[in-house]
């Protein structure tokens, strides 16, 4: 049987698996840069998209004539004319099969909770819910998402502090975190950085939404009540993706992954969770099995009738990329 290909791309990078059947993972590669059609265009997002599947190939010592089974989870898979855009140009690449196009969201569900009713949260530069019903049948949130993630709670992070700034709210210590992230002197300074016409850096982002979380699990009262407003306008959508597909009347399971989960956002998530019980919902919270890029091969699997038995399962456990891979903040793995 050939080989299996499993493609994340996200809004800030696109990482590629190639694996055999059997689940051993032979070559993974990243690209940075975003993979989403919405973000850079279609041009830009696909050389990303194809730079990490030709980097991935290579380490397998694979040609895209060995693919059996390619599988595309892409933000920016959202409308029908992005899945038909994606599919005409991925299929002049020459794999040896049809390939597969689902939203990130799908994904991040495969990779989260493989099989049985489930909602997976997928928390990074956007955020995107996704949810599996007890027959198979699947919903992504895409443009019903709301909130997003790391961009918009870090402009929620700068909206709390500038409102502190004018008497509004009372003293924050997200005010020392957003200067100490941006390196400005004021928050004038730090207003100009994030709504000048030049764009935002992204490298911000990040640094600003991790101080806002520790001064949010600090105690901080105004970064707390960012963080758990954003937090439960997360839960309410995954509430809604589980009366979706019709399991909001039942136990299913709850996973939360992507990059912000990653560095750490207990007070996010735990508001999450809070806000999917609130809808009278009774989730059972799991820890994600494997990442998204993984997520991707397991469709590849399923689309091609492998059993995802013990066996795959531990294979893939054992050869799926090192954690460093996700990192947008690490180097590039070797």
């Amino acid at each position: 049987m050939k080989l299996i290909l499993g493609v994340d791309g996200g809004n800030s990078k696109a990482i590629a698996v190639v694996a055999r059947p059997d689940g051993s993972v032979l070559g993974a590669a990243r690209r940075l840069g975003a993979a989403d059609i919405y973000a850079e265009g279609p041009e830009a997002a696909l050389a990303v998209t194809r730079a990490a599947v030709a980097e991935a190939l290579g380490r397998a010592g694979a040609e895209p004539a060995d693919i059996g089974q390619a599988v595309f989870s892409m933000a920016g898979a959202d409308w029908p004319e992005d899945f038909a855009l994606l599919a005409d140009a991925l299929t002049g690449d020459g794999f040896g099969a049809p390939i597969t196009v689902v939203n990130d969201a799908i994904g991040a569900l495969a990779g989260a909770v493989p099989e049985g009713p489930a909602v997976v949260v997928s928390i990074g530069t956007g955020a995107a819910t996704g949810a599996r019903g007890r027959d198979g049948s699947v919903w992504h949130s895409s443009f019903w998402q709301s909130p997003q993630g790391s961009h918009e709670l870090a402009h929620a992070a700068l909206s709390a502090v500038v409102r502190s700034e004018l008497g509004i709210l009372p003293p924050t210590r997200l005010r020392e975190a957003l200067l100490a992230a941006t390196g400005d002197a004021d928050v004038e300074a730090a207003l100009h950085r994030f709504t000048a016409r030049a764009r935002l850096s992204a490298g911000v982002v990040g640094p600003v939404v991790r101080g806002q979380l520790t001064a949010a699990e600090a105690g901080d009262p105004v970064a707390l009540a960012v963080v758990e407003r954003h937090g439960t306008g997360l839960g309410e959508v995954a509430a809604a993706a589980a009366r979706r597909v019709g399991i909001g009347d039942e136990p299913y399971a709850l996973a939360f992954c992507g990059g912000l989960v990653r560095s750490g956002a207990e007070v996010l998530v735990g508001a999450a969770v809070v806000a999917v019980e609130a809808a009278g919902q009774s989730p059972r919270r799991v820890a994600p099995r494997w990442e998204p890029a993984v997520g991707a091969v397991v469709i590849g699997l399923q689309t091609a009738n492998v059993v995802l038995d013990d066996r795959v399962a531990l294979r893939l456990d054992e050869t799926a990329p090192d954690g460093l891979i996700y990192d947008v903040h690490a180097p590039d793995p070797p």
